[in-house]
């Protein structure tokens, strides 16, 4: 019997690999450059915040170590419970508020047959997109006593002189509109993908059982998308307790404290009073509070999964 020589391409894929791609550190290899990366640009700045938390420092000169005082001052700071409570409302309008609307209007978008779909997509997507300094200028005008929403509410026979981000009291829900606006776009896609890979006949066999639309919304569609809930809730909620440039373009805080929020302590804290050690203890603050939230938002949406 003659044995036929074996093609070139048949004698390389007999070909041992070399010890290094054998090796079990060959994975770890290639992600050696972007830990790294994210070595030198997110945990090396993290590591040194908390540490000049524990100083008492204006940003030059000598700093003085303080160990955790400026976290015991915080405890009886009240301008920073303010932010840290204004922060919280903010979590409303950018999380709770467009996660239920976003719910109906992706619902009412898969169940009924929307001619150019894919354009009211792009369009309601659109304030992901934007800058938001450019988004925080447009909405200064609009807000303007001689903007767009007093015209409005002036040609609807009511008051149009309204200072929207001038009044202590409106101020902090018109930031948080404008939270919402940017929001809700995006929680809606994330629903609408979610909703859209539902097998077709588990709403079929509702339907059989003579469930109404508002029973099927409850008993199929709720229950199919809690992962996407989960995930919109974490980047929402991430936006509204980070925010920063959104409140520093449209109301620098103001008027007086009404719309300070953590990230603008820091920022405060930092270039204005000069107290770097401060403005660490709340940017440390906040990081734990977000990790926390969105621990707990992922950990009950992994367990409604099960």
């Amino acid at each position: 019997m003659t044995t036929l020589p074996s093609s070139a391409p048949e004698r390389r894929a007999r070909r041992r690999p070399s010890a290094v791609a054998a090796s079990r550190a060959t994975p770890y290899l290639y992600l050696l450059p972007a830990l790294v990366v994210y070595a030198a640009f997110m945990l090396y700045p993290l590591v040194q915040t908390a540490n000049y938390s524990l100083y008492e420092w204006k940003g030059f000169g000598p700093a003085t170590f303080v160990g955790a005082q400026n976290y015991l001052d915080l405890l009886a700071d009240r301008a920073f419970h303010a932010a840290i409570w204004h922060a919280l409302v903010l979590v409303f309008f950018y999380a709770i508020a467009p996660t239920a609307v976003g719910l109906v209007l992706a619902s009412v978008l898969r169940r009924g047959r929307v001619r150019g779909l894919g354009i009211f997509r792009a369009l309601i997507f659109l304030p992901q997109v934007i800058a938001l300094v450019v988004v925080a200028v447009a909405w200064r005008h609009i807000y303007a006593t001689d903007g767009t929403l007093n015209a409005l509410l002036g040609a609807l026979g009511s008051h149009s002189d309204i200072g929207w981000l001038g009044d202590a009291d409106l101020a902090l829900p018109a930031v948080g509109l404008i939270g919402f606006w940017l929001s809700t776009g995006l929680v809606m896609l994330i629903l609408l993908a979610g909703m859209l890979r539902i097998p077709r006949e588990l709403f079929e066999a509702a339907r059989l059982d003579g469930a109404s639309a508002v029973q099927e919304f409850f008993a199929v569609t709720l229950p199919s998308v809690r992962g996407e809930i989960a995930t919109a809730l974490v980047l929402t909620i991430i936006a509204a307790l980070k925010t920063f440039d959104l409140v520093y373009m449209t109301t620098a805080g103001g008027p007086g404290t009404a719309t300070t929020v953590p990230s603008y302590e820091v920022f405060n804290r930092a270039f204005n009073h000069k107290n770097v050690g401060s403005a660490a203890a709340v940017a440390v603050v906040l990081t734990v509070l977000v990790f926390l939230i969105n621990a707990a938002v992922s950990r009950i949406g992994e367990e409604k999964d099960r």
